[in-house]
């Protein structure tokens, strides 16, 4: 029997039960919940998250998507360090886009995965 797990951010599923979700995708949710989680917005873990949404308004650059960079992989290395082994992040800026793709191997099975986060319901969610 497979593990499930309360999918990301909550919601009841087709049948007015909590919406539940297989390991990739919660290893995925929880990569976005660091990712787009404001430093300060959590009341018990005040220093949680690295806070990409505070870059939607900013103006978009190299030197923005280099420091993005570091602070992903820091954030990243920090609250998931039990979970996922990141391998590489990469931060590219393209216009009006900042694309943010993450390498990974996951420590239950080895497994290597890449998620890519561009589109706007990424950076809104």
């Amino acid at each position: 029997m497979a593990v499930l797990y309360f999918d990301y951010p909550f919601h009841l599923d087709g049948r007015g039960r909590s919406a539940v979700t297989d390991i990739d995708d919660h290893v995925r949710d929880l990569i976005r919940q660091v990712l787009f989680t404001n430093p300060g917005e959590r009341v018990n873990r005040p220093d949680f998250g690295c806070g990409l949404k505070r870059l939607l308004f900013m103006p978009n650059s190299d030197a923005l998507a280099a420091a993005s960079q570091v602070t992903v992989q820091a954030a990243l290395q920090r609250w998931l360090e039990r979970v996922i082994q990141v391998e590489e992040v990469t931060v590219e800026a393209d216009g009006a886009r900042l694309t943010v793709t993450v390498v990974y191997r996951r420590l239950d099975n080895g497994e290597r995965l890449s998620d890519r986060f561009t589109e706007a319901a990424d950076f809104a969610a």
